[in-house]
Protein backbone atom coordinates (compact mmCIF):
# COMPACT_ATOMS: atom_id res chain seq x y z
CA UNK A 1 0.00 0.00 0.00
CA UNK A 2 1.29 3.75 -0.71
CA UNK A 3 -0.13 6.92 -0.39
CA UNK A 4 -0.78 9.54 -2.98
CA UNK A 5 0.80 12.97 -3.28
CA UNK A 6 -0.46 14.73 -6.35
CA UNK A 7 -0.98 11.61 -8.14
CA UNK A 8 2.09 10.02 -7.65
CA UNK A 9 2.71 6.67 -5.20
CA UNK A 10 5.20 7.25 -2.92
CA UNK A 11 6.95 4.74 -0.31
CA UNK A 12 5.52 3.98 2.74
CA UNK A 13 8.00 4.11 5.93
CA UNK A 14 7.09 0.47 6.27
CA UNK A 15 8.46 -0.21 2.96
CA UNK A 16 11.64 1.80 3.09
CA UNK A 17 12.47 -0.19 5.79
CA UNK A 18 11.51 -4.14 4.13
CA UNK A 19 13.42 -2.63 1.46
CA UNK A 20 16.50 -2.00 3.69
CA UNK A 21 16.13 -5.32 5.87
CA UNK A 22 16.17 -6.81 2.45
CA UNK A 23 19.40 -5.32 1.31
CA UNK A 24 20.91 -6.34 4.57
CA UNK A 25 19.62 -10.40 4.32
CA UNK A 26 21.54 -10.10 1.02
CA UNK A 27 17.75 -10.41 -1.32
CA UNK A 28 19.02 -7.48 -2.78
CA UNK A 29 22.06 -6.33 -4.17
CA UNK A 30 23.76 -3.60 -2.69
CA UNK A 31 25.24 -1.11 -5.49
CA UNK A 32 29.32 -0.56 -5.51
CA UNK A 33 28.85 3.18 -6.04
CA UNK A 34 25.82 5.10 -5.32
CA UNK A 35 25.36 8.94 -6.01
CA UNK A 36 22.24 9.89 -4.86
CA UNK A 37 22.26 12.76 -7.47
CA UNK A 38 22.86 10.97 -10.43
CA UNK A 39 20.85 7.61 -9.15
CA UNK A 40 17.72 9.11 -7.75
CA UNK A 41 17.09 13.09 -8.99
CA UNK A 42 18.46 12.09 -12.63
CA UNK A 43 16.57 9.09 -12.94
CA UNK A 44 13.58 10.59 -11.79
CA UNK A 45 14.32 13.45 -14.03
CA UNK A 46 14.47 11.02 -17.36
CA UNK A 47 10.91 9.92 -15.90
CA UNK A 48 9.60 13.40 -15.75
CA UNK A 49 11.10 13.77 -19.64
CA UNK A 50 9.51 10.90 -20.60
CA UNK A 51 6.35 11.94 -20.02
CA UNK A 52 6.24 8.80 -17.16
CA UNK A 53 5.84 10.77 -14.47
CA UNK A 54 4.38 14.16 -13.77
CA UNK A 55 6.52 17.05 -13.45
CA UNK A 56 5.69 17.39 -9.51
CA UNK A 57 8.28 20.12 -7.81
CA UNK A 58 11.66 18.64 -6.52
CA UNK A 59 12.33 21.41 -4.58
CA UNK A 60 9.86 23.63 -3.27
CA UNK A 61 10.93 26.99 -1.36
CA UNK A 62 9.05 30.06 0.16
CA UNK A 63 10.52 32.51 1.75
CA UNK A 64 8.39 34.85 4.75
CA UNK A 65 7.47 37.53 2.13
CA UNK A 66 6.09 34.68 0.15
CA UNK A 67 8.28 34.52 -2.85
CA UNK A 68 9.11 31.51 -3.98
CA UNK A 69 11.05 29.27 -6.36
CA UNK A 70 10.16 26.24 -7.59
CA UNK A 71 11.89 23.16 -9.34
CA UNK A 72 11.38 20.00 -11.17
CA UNK A 73 13.66 16.88 -11.38
CA UNK A 74 14.82 18.26 -14.37
CA UNK A 75 15.74 21.86 -13.40
CA UNK A 76 17.21 20.78 -10.13
CA UNK A 77 19.23 18.04 -11.97
CA UNK A 78 20.72 20.54 -14.86
CA UNK A 79 21.14 23.43 -12.35
CA UNK A 80 23.23 21.04 -9.95
CA UNK A 81 25.23 19.76 -13.15
CA UNK A 82 25.98 23.51 -13.68
CA UNK A 83 26.75 23.95 -9.85
CA UNK A 84 28.92 21.03 -10.04
CA UNK A 85 30.87 22.38 -12.64
CA UNK A 86 30.95 25.80 -11.16
CA UNK A 87 32.68 23.93 -8.27
CA UNK A 88 34.79 21.43 -10.23
CA UNK A 89 35.69 24.12 -12.98
CA UNK A 90 35.54 27.75 -11.44
CA UNK A 91 36.87 26.56 -7.55
CA UNK A 92 39.11 24.34 -8.87
CA UNK A 93 37.74 21.50 -6.44
CA UNK A 94 38.08 17.42 -7.10
CA UNK A 95 36.21 14.61 -5.78
CA UNK A 96 36.85 14.77 -2.00
CA UNK A 97 38.26 18.09 -1.40
CA UNK A 98 35.90 20.09 1.39
CA UNK A 99 33.81 23.18 0.84
CA UNK A 100 32.47 24.91 4.00
CA UNK A 101 29.07 26.64 3.46
CA UNK A 102 28.00 29.59 5.91
CA UNK A 103 24.77 30.38 4.04
CA UNK A 104 20.94 31.21 5.13
CA UNK A 105 18.73 28.59 3.75
CA UNK A 106 18.28 29.89 0.58
CA UNK A 107 17.85 27.76 -2.55
CA UNK A 108 21.38 27.85 -3.29
CA UNK A 109 21.78 26.25 -0.07
CA UNK A 110 19.86 23.22 -1.44
CA UNK A 111 21.44 23.81 -5.15
CA UNK A 112 25.27 23.82 -4.00
CA UNK A 113 24.17 20.01 -1.73
CA UNK A 114 23.10 18.08 -4.03
CA UNK A 115 26.10 19.58 -6.83
CA UNK A 116 28.57 18.65 -3.90
CA UNK A 117 27.07 15.03 -4.15
CA UNK A 118 27.26 14.85 -7.82
CA UNK A 119 30.75 15.74 -7.77
CA UNK A 120 31.89 13.93 -4.90
CA UNK A 121 33.07 17.48 -3.00
CA UNK A 122 32.41 16.77 0.78
CA UNK A 123 30.06 20.03 1.87
CA UNK A 124 29.94 20.83 5.63
CA UNK A 125 27.33 23.40 6.07
CA UNK A 126 27.85 25.88 8.76
CA UNK A 127 24.77 28.34 9.91
CA UNK A 128 24.65 31.91 9.56
CA UNK A 129 24.58 32.21 13.17
CA UNK A 130 28.50 31.38 13.02
CA UNK A 131 31.31 33.93 13.91
CA UNK A 132 34.21 34.65 12.91
CA UNK A 133 36.08 32.65 15.05
CA UNK A 134 33.53 29.30 14.95
CA UNK A 135 33.87 29.68 10.93
CA UNK A 136 37.96 30.05 11.17
CA UNK A 137 38.00 26.76 13.24
CA UNK A 138 35.68 25.01 10.62
CA UNK A 139 38.12 26.32 7.94
CA UNK A 140 41.26 24.56 10.05
CA UNK A 141 40.09 21.71 10.92
CA UNK A 142 38.27 20.47 7.75
CA UNK A 143 41.38 21.43 5.31
CA UNK A 144 38.03 23.14 3.17
CA UNK A 145 39.68 24.21 -0.06
CA UNK A 146 36.08 26.38 -0.80
CA UNK A 147 33.94 28.49 1.45
CA UNK A 148 30.71 29.42 0.19
CA UNK A 149 28.73 32.44 1.85
CA UNK A 150 26.52 35.84 1.17
CA UNK A 151 26.96 39.26 0.75
CA UNK A 152 25.82 39.32 4.14
CA UNK A 153 28.17 37.34 6.06
CA UNK A 154 30.96 37.38 4.26
CA UNK A 155 32.83 40.40 5.72
CA UNK A 156 32.84 38.07 8.89
CA UNK A 157 34.30 35.24 6.42
CA UNK A 158 36.70 37.61 5.62
CA UNK A 159 37.75 38.92 8.72
CA UNK A 160 39.68 35.22 9.19
CA UNK A 161 40.87 34.52 5.84
CA UNK A 162 44.32 35.53 6.32
CA UNK A 163 44.81 32.47 8.54
CA UNK A 164 43.36 29.88 6.67
CA UNK A 165 46.30 28.37 4.82
CA UNK A 166 44.02 25.62 2.35
CA UNK A 167 41.82 27.94 1.37
CA UNK A 168 41.71 28.39 -2.61
CA UNK A 169 38.55 29.96 -3.50
CA UNK A 170 35.94 31.76 -2.41
CA UNK A 171 32.24 31.82 -3.77
CA UNK A 172 29.75 34.30 -2.92
CA UNK A 173 25.91 33.81 -3.13
CA UNK A 174 23.93 36.99 -4.02
CA UNK A 175 23.55 39.49 -6.60
CA UNK A 176 25.92 41.79 -6.03
CA UNK A 177 30.04 41.19 -6.95
CA UNK A 178 32.89 41.41 -3.95
CA UNK A 179 36.72 41.59 -4.41
CA UNK A 180 38.56 37.95 -4.49
CA UNK A 181 35.00 36.53 -5.09
CA UNK A 182 33.49 34.34 -7.32
CA UNK A 183 29.94 34.96 -7.92
CA UNK A 184 27.88 31.61 -8.41
CA UNK A 185 24.63 33.56 -9.93
CA UNK A 186 27.26 35.13 -12.93
CA UNK A 187 28.91 31.47 -13.22
CA UNK A 188 25.59 29.13 -13.45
Amino acid sequence: PSRTFHGNNRLLTSQIISYYESINQGKKELPEYFNFASDVLDEWAQLEKDGRKPANPAFWWVNDEGQEVKWSFQELGSLSRKAANVLSEACGLQRGDRVVAVLPRVPEWWLLNVACMRAGIVLIPGTSQLTAKDISYRLQASKAKCIITNDTLAPAVESVLPGSQFLRSKLIVGQASRDGWLNLKELL
